[in-house]
């Protein structure tokens, strides 16, 4: 077990890494996944001081590495995250991306003194669409999560450790048929939707579940919504599955340069999960020179974690530091 000296050690270093413009990104990733590790499971001085190590990275030029600071500042169940994520919501300049993220995140942190500035961008007059929605569900959890309701409702032991933007319909005997009719009824709330949404992923995993490839097939549907941040989420959901049964929705849309940006450069990002499977890495490697940098950037990382998925490391992580490599 490292002494509280060594660990402030290892975030300084990591610290470091991340926040260096010339460290290659899937260094700069990896660096932030420890963080991430080590400002939730740490206690006291060393958890927050790896909350100020992710939040100091918002100064890089990045979109897509800020969406990801944000997101793991929603993970790291640290309430010294919310004072960096208001200050990115409420940043007009910011990228909406990393906006959208910082909303998010402030839904997972569960802290009801959020709803304000959740409302304030939901109700915005000429706000993105994107932040709005998502302002919308993470109000939604924050409700959900301070009510009777929840501690009436009983749910599925999930295999995954995810903080998610809404949580699984209630346990109960919803078919995949059932469960695919809330995700697709677009008169419901999104918050609704996003529940069945994984609850179908959970009925994924493990993959040699009977309801795996019913509700991976059902999911993908997902990708005909009209918002953009659905779509988004989808893939997201995808890359936390890791099926093979994906692969052909997430290669369609990365592919559809049409697609917004943010489901392009998510659909990568879940295909580099699945990167030991066969033709994923040269689906990849066809978007290296992408018109959006997010899609460039995604591509890089996602070659990163295939090369993880074929190698033997245990961690897709840096403890608590690593060599620099080309990119």
């Amino acid at each position: 077990m490292p002494s509280e000296t060594e660990t402030q050690a290892t975030i300084a270093s990591l610290r470091e890494s991340l926040c260096s413009e010339s460290t290659p990104l899937p260094i700069r990733f990896r660096a932030l996944f420890s963080l991430k590790h080590l400002s939730r499971h740490e206690t006291g001085d060393a958890s927050i001081a790896a909350v100020d190590a992710i939040a100091a990275a918002f100064a890089s030029p990045s979109a897509l590495l800020k969406h990801e600071l944000a997101y793991c500042l929603g993970q790291s169940a640290n309430l010294a995250a919310v004072a960096p994520l208001r200050k990115v919501l409420a940043d007009l300049q910011e990228d909406p991306m990393c906006r959208h993220e910082a909303a998010e995140a402030l839904g997972a942190l569960g802290d009801a003194s959020n709803l304000d500035i959740l409302r304030e961008f939901r109700d915005r007059e000429g706000e993105d669409v994107v932040i709005t929605e998502t302002c919308e569900i993470a109000i939604d959890r924050l409700e959900w999560e301070n009510s009777e309701q929840r501690k009436r409702e009983k749910l599925h032991q999930s295999d995954f450790t995810s903080i998610d933007p809404a949580p699984p319909m209630p346990e109960s005997s919803q078919t995949v048929e059932e469960l695919e009719k809330n995700l697709m009824d677009t008169n419901a709330p999104l918050f609704l939707r996003y529940r069945a949404m994984f609850a179908l992923r959970d009925l994924a995993s493990p993959p040699d579940l009977p309801t795996a490839v019913p509700a991976v097939h059902a999911l993908a549907k997902g990708f005909a919504d009209s918002s953009a941040l659905f779509r988004h989420e989808i893939a997201f959901v995808f890359g936390q599955l890791s099926h093979p049964a994906s692969i052909p929705a997430l290669t369609a849309a990365l592919s559809d340069l049409e697609e917004a940006s943010m489901v392009r450069h998510e659909a990568a990002e879940a295909l580099g999960s699945l990167g030991d499977e066969e033709g994923v890495e040269e689906t990849l490697k066809r978007f290296l020179h992408d018109r959006e940098k997010v899609v460039r950037e995604s591509v890089i990382v996602a070659l990163d974690m295939a090369d993880f998925e074929q190698s033997n490391q245990v961690e897709y992580a840096l403890i608590p530091e690593a060599p620099k490599v080309a990119v």
